[in-house]
Parts: C-alpha cells; structure tokens; sequence
C-alpha cells in the first residue's frame, strides 16, 4: 500500500525495464564471443543498474519494498532473439536490434513516469538517469546500423 500522495507505478514500471534490459545484456554476452560488444555491454548493465539503485529509495519509501520484476515485454524480446539467434547468420546484429528496442522502451518508460506527478527529488533523479539513458540509446542505434 502506498505511503505516499504520489503515484509511483510509473518508476516502478519503469525499474522493471531496466531489470530487464540488464537481464537481457548480462544473457546477449554469454550468447556473443565478442569483447568489444562484451565490453560495451557490460557499460550498459552498470548504467542501468545505477538507475535502478536510484530509483529503488522512492519505491521503497512508498511500497515498503523494493521492485524486483522485470518487464514481460522484455522478456518476451530476449526469448525472440534467443529463437532467432539460432537460425540467424548474424547474431551480433540480432542481439543489438533487439538491445535498441529495449533502449527505446526504457526510454518510453522514462517520459510516462517524468510526465507525472511525482516527488521533486525524484524526479530530478529521472531527469539525471534520462540524460544516461539517451547516451545509451544513441550508442545502440549506431551499432545497429554499424552492424546492418
């Protein structure tokens, strides 16, 4: 139950996102042999467990604990990918198009809930993890189209 006059589904959906996306990043580096994308990988699980780690104080605050679901959404797109993966000849660039909708869905996630009324710090907070969140979004566009 809500201790708050806030409405906080929106970042709690939002972290759901996230843990996704990190779930999903953690299992296309297992699935590539590829250090370059391992490397840019594993930014991306540290940013967007950053986010999460910022975001856990609010819904802790108002729900008494913390969100620790992911998003069926994602993982829906990580079990395509792991179909497709098999049977596609470039598996690097299924992975990172599949990534960049994630991207896009975090993003998408991060207007709803900056779009509500929500407590100031956390929305500043938002506001901060948005700038991050876009850095990561151009950087899988452009190896989705490096990779095409």
């Amino acid at each position: 139950m809500a201790e708050s006059n806030y409405d906080l589904e929106p970042v709690k959906a939002l972290i759901k996102v996230l843990n996704g996306g990190v779930e999903f990043y953690t299992e296309a580096k297992k699935k590539l042999d590829d250090i370059e994308l391992s490397r840019i990988f594993d930014q991306m699980i540290v940013d967007k467990a950053q986010a999460i780690s910022d975001l856990q104080p609010f819904v802790l605050i108002d729900e008494g604990e913390i969100e620790t679901d992911t998003a069926l959404s994602v993982d829906i797109r990580e079990s395509y990918t792991k179909l497709v993966g098999v049977v596609s000849t470039d598996k690097a660039h299924t992975y990172i198009s599949q990534l960049e909708e994630v991207e896009d869905k975090v993003l998408k996630k991060l207007d709803e809930a900056l779009s509500k009324a929500l407590p100031p710090k956390c929305k500043s907070t938002l506001l901060q993890i948005q700038v991050q969140m876009q850095a990561c979004h151009d950087q899988m566009k452009q190896l989705q189209e490096l990779t095409a």
